[in-house]
């Protein structure tokens, strides 16, 4: 677990966050609200939308009636906040997965590929402590340690 975390706010400028991500080397950092509480986290991924195409929602025309699936448009929806956004909070991922710091190895190592997230906020009585990567784990794993150790 690494206790010295970069974090962001949500009313943050984007190119201020790019620029803070790639100078300290880390590829995402939690956002907090105004009490300290983790409100999502902001990745290199979430920034990379803001340069992709945007896939327009697919539409199925049967017996003459126009059907749109609804997890396209989701998805529509989701990319074309975060391609318009302008602020941490425009691009963030909304929900952010959380640990406690008494959570071991093979419990954040389980929660990370269940969730398909490459970074787990560390929380303890709803205030951040730290942060686990997926570097941390591997080095938890090479020590053959129990529990998630700092950094």
């Amino acid at each position: 677990m690494t206790t010295d975390v970069l974090t962001f706010q949500p009313d943050m400028n984007v190119a201020d966050a790019m620029a803070l991500l790639v100078d300290r080397g880390v590829d995402g950092a939690p956002v907090l609200g105004t009490d300290g509480e983790v409100v999502g986290v902001i990745s290199t991924g979430d920034l990379i939308v803001q340069e992709t195409e945007l896939h327009v929602p697919t539409v199925i025309s049967l017996f003459g009636a126009t059907l749109e699936l609804p997890s396209s448009k989701r998805h529509f929806e989701e990319d074309l906040r975060r391609a318009l956004g302008s602020t941490v909070a425009d691009v963030m991922s909304l929900s952010a997965v959380t640990v406690g710091p008494t959570t071991t190895v093979e419990q954040a190592a389980t929660t990370m590929h269940h969730e398909k997230v490459s970074r787990l906020p560390v929380v303890d009585d709803g205030v951040l402590v730290g942060i686990v990567s997926r570097t941390d784990i591997v080095r938890a794993i090479i020590r053959d340690d129990a529990v998630v150790p700092e950094a």
